[in-house]
């Protein structure tokens, strides 16, 4: 459980006709989180639609010139285009803006932070004062996570290849991935409007040519963005992960399996400790390992049992789900908590 802010806020989510957007509006009311008002943005083409927002029905505003106007906090939690185009309306309205579209990950007057980290990675002591902050998209929490966590340890290399859902792309993935498997089982043409490839029943190294976004640059953004926090952190020295990224024909959480060479022998009980430690969710002995499905609306990184590699000394592997959408939302409203309680 996370303690209530001390006093109520004003917030605004812009991108709120996102996946992240709803989720982040959905976890302002679960976890009763102490707002006067809550104003919920998008662009032309999702204004007016019907949603809900803290258990009661609500419309999406268009966004104006005076969207931000005495809002103490502002998630941008749609394209990161959108928040390109906007965040500084919200700065300049004095607004404290919190990025989960991604937008952020080369923007050096923003202050990346994962709060599941502070205790690991202790974050530098004005974060507080600031007003721009990067909360990481899921992978980017994922990796930055296992390189803190096992840091400790002087891996010599830490690889890690993530299984990517089609929500990364929005509800645009989620319709393509399910067209697709529709019409491909009643033998009928496949849309390739987003990815100019077949998604379903398949697993891809890269999209089409006419993609507008390739996993290529996905997968940059990620080790940029591990690189930044780490730094951030003081930790430049810690190692920086080596990436893949692998569309999945799954539609939510991404699955992960990553390999550590620790280079000396490791109890792999203190490894899962560190991992603990981290607040990531380590599985008991004889559960189920998790999956895609298993993870369905877990605000933490679940990783099953360390496995030490049976052909390689000191190296070890771990695999590991976590809900894209939800723990992206979930790391920018504690972000949003911690702020508001200091």
């Amino acid at each position: 459980m996370h303690a209530t802010p001390a006093r109520a806020c004003r917030i605004a989510i812009a991108g709120a006709s996102s996946l992240r957007g709803k989720d982040l509006a959905e976890l302002i009311a679960e976890r009763s989180f102490h707002t006067s008002d809550l104003q919920l943005i998008d662009d032309d083409v999702a204004s007016g639609t019907l949603t809900e927002a803290a258990g009661e029905p609500a419309f999406i505003h268009p966004l104006a010139e005076d969207s931000f106007e005495r809002a103490d906090l502002v998630f941008f939690a749609g394209h990161a285009e959108f928040t390109i185009r906007h965040w500084e309306q919200a700065a300049r309205a004095g607004a404290s803006v919190v990025d989960l579209s991604g937008a952020f990950v080369d923007l050096s007057e923003s202050q990346p932070w994962i709060p599941a980290l502070d205790g690991v990675l202790p974050p530098p002591k004005d974060i507080r004062k600031g007003k721009l902050f990067f909360s990481p998209p899921a992978a980017t929490q994922v990796a930055c996570t296992l390189a803190a966590a096992l840091g400790p340890f002087k891996p010599q290399r830490l690889s890690i290849v993530f299984l990517q859902p089609v929500s990364e792309r929005g509800a645009s993935g989620l319709e393509e991935l399910e067209s697709q498997t529709v019409n491909l089982l009643t033998f009928q043409p496949i849309s390739q409007t987003v990815y100019d490839a077949q998604v379903a029943f398949n697993l891809l190294g890269r999209f089409g040519t006419e993609s507008q976004e390739q996993l290529g640059g996905a997968r940059a953004a990620i080790s940029r963005g591990v690189a930044r926090f780490l730094a951030s952190r003081g930790a430049a020295s810690t190692m920086i992960p080596a990436v893949q990224l692998v569309q999945a024909p799954v539609f939510y959480a991404y699955a992960f399996t990553a390999y550590a060479d620790l280079g000396a022998k490791v109890d792999a009980a203190a490894l899962e400790n560190a991992l603990s430690a981290a607040e990531v969710s380590v599985e008991k002995a004889g559960d189920p390992a998790p999956s895609n499905v298993s993870v369905a609306g877990e605000s933490r990184i679940h990783l099953a049992r360390v496995e030490a590699d049976p052909g390689v000394a000191n190296g070890c592997w771990l695999w590991g789900a976590a809900d894209n959408v939800r723990l992206a939302a979930a790391n920018a409203l504690r972000i949003a908590e911690k702020l508001i309680a200091s």
